[in-house]
């Protein structure tokens, strides 16, 4: 999406976003806040769920304007915006953005103690999960989001609960002590939770998310992902999950498997077990002599493998003779469904698994984008059923920019604001 264009005539502000295939979430964050607002609301019909937040009774006085303040919640990371109390400051003191999000400009603007409330009922009655489901489904039905192929990761987030002993805190569910290690191998902890993603590769677009304590391990999380996934887009779209070698485990390659999609993950070597005899870690099959086969490409679920010597791959001092009588050398067949954590379809190694695996870094980028753009990592709020409500609003962001983007960009010119 490209930077707006203003055209002045008179005092009348016209916004004009030329047409770009591509969306851009950076992009469009550029835009000034007073043009993108309104095309973010336009893509967003908050009337079921803030009819949900009402009460069913009507004693006592007039209920604040929901939806209003439903808004305001929404836009809040969009804005940077992490405390009700900076949020009702900014209500107070920019007319343009009170009355964007819905308030009567004569009225006061909610007490931070009612936007409190409100986002304590968004939290029990599961509003922003279910806000967020039917946006991934609006991004399916316009084709933003494809979902053939996932990537699987996670994010750490830190507390705004005071820190406790790691053998106290992991007795409450809510924030505990994690650990992991940086490309450079440094440990780094901290005191918190994770953000477990579910991410279209081709949108860098959450599908499904999981917030746990910091303790818990990437790799549980995985199958829960994949399901929530699945339940999400029609049956046998999902191709490739691909995840980093944390998730190299048995349960991922099979809840992979169950959706009829090929897992695709690095072996994690350390603490591995010798594989197989008359094979190498990542599954190639060796000769007679020991030398690693070519894989030739698959037949269904059999991956092909052919003799080195024979491809001019290694100089064999028995030649082709020793393993096989024809002139094309041995060959082997494998099925993967023999061991679904070895072997892998495309084979690991080659090219086309090296670019699958290429497109992981798109739930990095999508990480990136929740913590640094907006405000995942900027808790003001405590357990973690509340932080699982606020990073959904957040992950909602990117759902309805991208909703918003498309719209905008139907027509060549479309005038905005």
């Amino acid at each position: 999406m490209t930077k707006p264009e203003k055209s002045i005539k008179g005092s009348e502000v016209t916004l004009y976003i030329l047409q770009q295939n591509l969306f851009s979430f950076e992009q469009w964050l550029e835009i000034e806040s007073e043009y993108r607002l309104e095309p973010f609301f336009s893509v967003l019909d908050l009337r079921p769920y803030s009819q949900a937040l009402c009460s069913d009774t009507k004693r006592g006085r007039k209920p604040e304007n929901r939806e209003a303040i439903l808004r305001a919640l929404l836009v809040a990371p969009f804005e940077n915006i992490s405390e009700f109390t900076a949020l009702r400051e900014r209500l107070v003191s920019d007319i343009r953005f009170r009355y964007q999000c819905g308030f009567e400009l004569a009225k006061r603007v909610p007490s931070i103690s009612t936007f409190s409330r409100v986002f304590g009922q968004i939290m029990e009655k599961e509003i922003a999960q279910k806000l967020f489901n039917d946006l991934v489904q609006q991004c399916l039905d316009e084709k933003i989001i494809v979902a053939d192929t996932i990537a699987i990761d996670s994010t750490a987030i830190d507390a705004y609960e005071k820190k406790q002993p790691k053998s106290k805190s992991q007795e409450t569910g809510n924030a505990t002590w994690g650990a992991k290690y940086d490309t450079f191998r440094n440990k780094i902890t901290w005191f918190g939770y994770k953000i477990h993603l579910a991410v279209d590769t081709s949108s860098e677009l959450p599908i499904a998310l999981e917030v746990t304590p910091a303790n818990i391990n990437d790799g549980d999380m995985g199958p829960t992902l994949i399901e929530k996934v699945a339940a999400q887009i029609p049956e046998g779209r999902l191709k490739y999950v691909i995840e980093d070698s944390g998730y190299d485990q048995q349960k991922n390659y099979e809840a992979a498997k169950a959706q009829r999609a090929q897992a695709i993950i690095p072996l994690n070597l350390r603490n591995a077990q010798e594989p197989p005899e008359g094979f190498s870690f990542n599954g190639t099959p060796k000769c007679s002599m020991g030398y690693e086969m070519v894989y030739w490409g698959c037949d269904k679920n059999f991956l092909k493998f052919r003799c080195p010597h024979a491809l001019g791959k290694v100089d064999c001092p028995n030649g082709m003779a020793w393993c096989s009588s024809s002139n094309y050398g041995m060959v082997v067949k494998i099925n993967v469904k023999d061991d679904l954590r070895r072997f892998s379809l495309p084979h690991r190694g080659t090219k086309r698994w090296e670019e699958l695996y290429d497109k992981r870094t798109s739930v990095e980028r999508c990480n990136s984008r929740l913590k640094e753009n907006l405000t995942a990592n900027d808790l003001h709020i405590r357990g973690i059923k509340k932080v699982t409500a606020y990073i959904y609003l957040n992950a909602i962001v990117l759902l309805a920019t991208a909703l918003a983007s498309k719209k905008i960009n139907c027509s060549p010119k479309q005038k905005v604001a």
